[in-house]
């Protein structure tokens, strides 16, 4: 429930209108390339969280598999990206409460959802995890409903129904658009994705980490298929892809829900998503605030933010993190038409690439660090190893060419995203500097 929550988002429910109007039908293979790319990525993380269990996760594999210097990197941008999504997620759910509530200013309603799950990840990691798993229960009961009733709705088993299957290769066929905008569409997807690896770091606080890893690794591809495959399935099926709705007025599940004739659809949609963008603000929170205490545990962050609370909460860390999304907020608020806000977004575009990268390459230097009695022993392998990990690699990088070659907006994500690793990377010399200075000083 918590990968569920970590990924189940306004992506789903309001961005993959986006890509079917951008893709068409074949918007359905792009969450499966995407899904593809994010199943091998976990599967490969798992390997090393199911042999070595630890909080950071794939921030303390790449310290150890690939030098102090990657740990830095693929912890910074981790953390920087959540910031983002924290800070987003809370202007979400200030704008759908600002809906409900209009003469109360939406910047109120994001202060106090950042306050009300501050406090919830201050409490204890229980505490997160049972909130969590409520937020989580919403959404996914919000989806097993729309993937029962679509698909009775599909096949004009509905009240006032009738047979849309044709949907799929009607209006133009099954990729109108060319298959060029289907790699393309890959590029919006696979951010949607990212957030199952939440599972391995809340995992490494489980009675039994090992277990909890295996368990999260090996349901996760299923959830993709049923819940994002599926339900964009659903979406083009119900819906001629191109009479869909600009998702800025109308995502596409509210949509197809009003096609059903369900009462209340809309202000049950908006609930939903408001409990969407709680749960990824909830998961953003603890994601953040357990890679910053983990960077700083390993000197790569000010130690101060380690320190920990007697349940085992990392607060400064958490508070830190709370403090960059009022930030945010703020500017979008304040100055909403200055770019700041989007650039923040933007800049963060490209992490979950970066990351991917470096968990592939991790994998594939510690399997091959292994003695033959430590691999003999692993609790959970990567299959086909090392070449699903180089295909992991290679899809990334094309990708990230696909971006390159398509509209301004991606290009735009790509740039600003290695402005900001580079600005990370800028302050490594200083960062390597302290981490010899304690060394010499412990020895």
């Amino acid at each position: 429930m918590i990968a569920l929550g970590g990924i189940i988002g306004a992506s789903l429910f309001v961005g993959s209108g986006n890509v079917v109007r951008a893709v068409g039908p074949a918007a359905v293979i792009s969450y499966l390339i995407g899904g593809l790319l994010v199943f091998l990525a976990m599967r490969m993380l798992g390997e090393m969280a199911a042999a070595r269990p630890a909080i950071g996760s794939f921030m303390e594999y790449a310290r150890v598999g690939l030098g102090e210097w990657a740990g830095y990197l693929v912890g910074w941008l981790y953390w920087y990206y959540w910031i983002g999504v924290i800070a987003f997620e809370a202007v979400v759910g200030g704008s759908v409460l600002g809906g409900w509530f209009p003469d109360v200013p939406q910047w109120v309603f994001s202060v106090v959802l950042l306050l009300f799950f501050t406090t919830t990840n201050l409490v204890s990691a229980r505490s997160f995890g049972e909130v969590e798993y409520w937020l989580a229960s919403i959404k996914v009961a919000a989806i097993i409903v729309f993937l029962a009733v679509g698909a009775l709705f599909a096949f004009g088993l509905w009240p006032k129904a009738s047979f849309s299957i044709p949907n799929l290769w009607q209006h133009g066929g099954f990729a109108p658009q060319g298959w060029w905008p289907v790699l393309s569409g890959v590029a919006i997807v696979i951010f949607s994705y990212f957030g199952t690896e939440i599972a391995v770091m809340a995992a490494a606080e489980s009675e039994d980490p090992a277990k909890g890893v295996r368990r999260a690794v090996v349901t996760v591809i299923w959830r993709i298929l049923l819940f994002f495959v599926g339900g964009v399935l659903l979406i083009v099926t119900i819906v001629p892809w191109n009479q869909l709705p600009d998702p800025k007025q109308e995502g596409p599940f509210a949509h197809a829900f009003t096609l059903f004739g369900l009462p209340g659809a809309g202000l049950v949609m908006n609930a939903v998503v408001l409990t969407a963008a709680c749960s990824v603000l909830n998961s953003g929170l603890y994601s953040a605030g357990r890679m910053f205490s983990a960077l700083a545990e390993k000197r790569l962050a000010p130690r101060a933010v380690a320190k920990k609370s007697k349940s085992g909460v990392p607060a400064v860390a958490v508070v830190a993190c709370t403090i960059g999304g009022y930030i945010a907020v703020f500017v979008n608020f304040v100055a909403p038409g200055s770019g700041i806000f989007d650039f923040i977004m933007n800049s963060a575009g490209l992490v979950a690439l970066f990351v991917y990268s470096f968990i592939a390459f991790t994998q594939m230097r510690m399997r091959h660090n292994m003695t033959p009695e430590e691999r003999a022993g692993l609790k959970l392998k990567m299959w086909l190893h090392p070449w699903l990990g180089i295909l992991t690699v290679v899809g990334v990088v094309a990708i990230i060419v696909v971006m390159l070659l398509t509209d301004d907006s991606a290009r735009t994500q790509v740039w600003t995203s290695i402005v900001s690793l580079a600005v990370i990377a800028a302050f490594w010399p200083l960062v390597r500097r302290q981490l010899r200075k304690g060394a010499a000083k412990e020895s």
